[in-house]
């Protein structure tokens, strides 16, 4: 059996499941509790808990794409575990596919990890990479909220500018890798070609309809589904041209 998919992966995964899934249960009773002593309606509680489910669907659809991104290299087992706990796409892939290529592995994650070291190695990378906010974050963060408060009280658009400069930045790589980068010369779409960029750009276009739709008319809900969404709908177009497109325009790379 592959050491990624077996019985001691599957039983680890089904541990660490079980304990969110219990401490979630736990803070949920603990908080009705609560909000019993203070005297609040169970109807209003009952409603906050139901809104409360719905919205965690959308960054659910956007874990379950994550997942099926690291999947391919690293089993569905870890991926499951790392998402269920902590994580995020922005994460957990460019810390895979930096512990991969440390190996000199240029493909990063679009190929399967047969290698014990590289697949324990990836591990590591992004479980210890995802710690450090949970260590930073009490003794930190206050310090840095000031400082935006700060700033953010001279001029209010400071605050918004930070925060999308921060996320500009990181989108920026994915966007550099899908037009430039390279890859493994001897791995068919492993690097940056027309299938790349059918992805990054039918992401951009379904992103933009979905926000026009939401805008124009008042559609509330789809506004958190749009990412996960665009995503997903990128995915399915991206593997429907690879199948109707011609062999030789489908894998055409320019950085192979």
């Amino acid at each position: 059996m592959d050491f990624k998919s077996d019985s001691f992966m599957y039983g680890l995964g089904i541990c660490i499941v079980l304990f969110v899934i219990a401490q979630s249960v736990f803070f949920l009773v603990r908080a009705v509790r609560r909000a019993k002593a203070l005297g609040i309606e169970t109807s209003t509680v009952k409603k906050t808990i139901s809104s409360s489910a719905v919205f965690t669907v959308a960054p659910a659809l956007a874990i379950v794409a994550t997942v099926i991104t690291l999947a391919k290299a690293l089993g569905i087992v870890l991926p499951w575990i790392r998402l269920s706990v902590i994580g995020a796409i922005q994460y957990e892939v460019p810390a895979a596919e930096a512990a991969v290529e440390a190996f000199g592995i240029s493909s990063g994650i679009s190929q399967e990890i047969t290698d014990p070291k590289i697949f324990a190695t990836a591990a590591w990378v992004m479980t210890i990479g995802s710690v450090m906010p949970l260590v930073l974050v009490p003794f930190v963060l206050k310090k840095i909220q000031k400082g935006m408060n700060k700033v953010a009280s001279k001029d209010s658009r400071w605050s918004d500018l930070m925060s999308a400069a921060a996320f500009i930045g990181l989108i920026s790589a994915f966007i550099g890798r899908a037009l430039a980068g390279s890859g493994d010369k001897f791995v068919v779409g492993d690097g940056a070609g027309v299938m790349s960029v059918a992805a990054l750009l039918s992401s951009m276009l379904f992103m933009f309809i979905l926000e026009k739709l939401s805008d124009k008319y008042n559609i509330n809900w789809l506004k958190p589904f749009a990412m996960p969404f665009s995503m997903i709908l990128a995915m399915i177009l991206v593997m429907i041209l690879a199948k109707v497109l011609p062999s030789g325009i489908a894998t055409f790379e320019w950085r192979g």
